[in-house]
């Protein structure tokens, strides 16, 4: 779906992404793995259309990105940046709302269609009981889940979410990753995610993508990036692997 090619970023005279060949399939739970500054924030922005890359070309489909108009856009794919906006006043429902406007515009009529996936997308983040509470008034983690349920409104087929778990409690954690899993197998929507955590990343994810000082590190099968050599390179850091469950955990060595 998403394609990336001959691609560079620089800030400051400084090379901080290059990418030769990547393509992003519209089927898949890919996560993307790195330490900080590796560069995975600038690749999520670089496919969100927040920054434009320096040289190269990515495309949607086969289509360039920058020829979409936002609305053609957003009606496929939707993001949640690492950063919030600030949305004061608004209640869980109406922020939830917002996620429709692709299809509906800013004076299109609200349907029937437009209520039952608000309602699912509240259902599905476990968000229901704050439904007309203000998001002013959350708790960090619950307000993560309800702008999640605003992009799951959206109804794009790709998602693509930075640190989307960062203000979650493990247990939502877990759930937020077996939602996103559910959606790639029953509903054939994509996500690309940056997770920090390699153990949900294996359990969870399709596919892995592994950046270091801005290049691509690993692509692959997370049982593929099972190894303790690999992954102690990639962090810079002792990782051994312990066996529980017939899996492997990673934990520092």
């Amino acid at each position: 779906m998403l394609s990336l090619t001959d691609i560079r970023v620089r800030r400051d005279q400084r090379l901080i992404l290059q990418l030769e060949q990547l393509t992003l399939a519209g089927d898949q739970l890919t996560v993307i793995l790195g330490h900080n500054g590796s560069g995975k924030s600038t690749l999520m922005n670089l496919l969100a259309r927040q920054i434009a890359p320096d040289q190269g070309r990515i495309t949607l489909r086969g289509e360039p990105l920058h020829n979409l108009s936002q609305r053609r856009f957003a009606r496929q794919v939707a993001f949640l940046p690492q950063r919030l906006p600030d949305v004061a006043g608004l209640t869980v429902r109406e922020l939830i709302r917002l996620g429709r406007f692709p299809w509906r515009g800013l004076l299109g009529r609200w349907n029937r269609e437009d209520r039952q996936q608000v309602e699912q997308a509240m259902r599905q983040t476990d968000i229901v009981h704050h439904g007309d509470h203000l998001l002013d008034l959350l708790s960090g983690g619950e307000r993560q889940r309800a702008w999640i349920a605003m992009l799951l409104a959206q109804q794009a087929p790709l998602l693509l979410l930075d640190e989307p778990t960062s203000a979650l409690d493990l247990s939502h954690q877990y759930e937020l990753l077996a939602l996103l899993r559910r959606l790639r197998q029953e509903a054939g929507r994509g996500v690309v995610a940056i997770l920090h955590d390699v153990n949900l990343a294996c359990r969870f994810a399709d596919r892995i993508i592994a950046l270091k000082q801005g290049r691509l590190f690993f692509d692959g099968a997370p049982r593929q990036l099972q190894s303790a050599s690999l992954l102690s390179e990639l962090y810079d850091i002792d990782i051994d692997l312990i066996p529980y469950r017939q899996q492997w955990i990673a934990t520092v060595a």
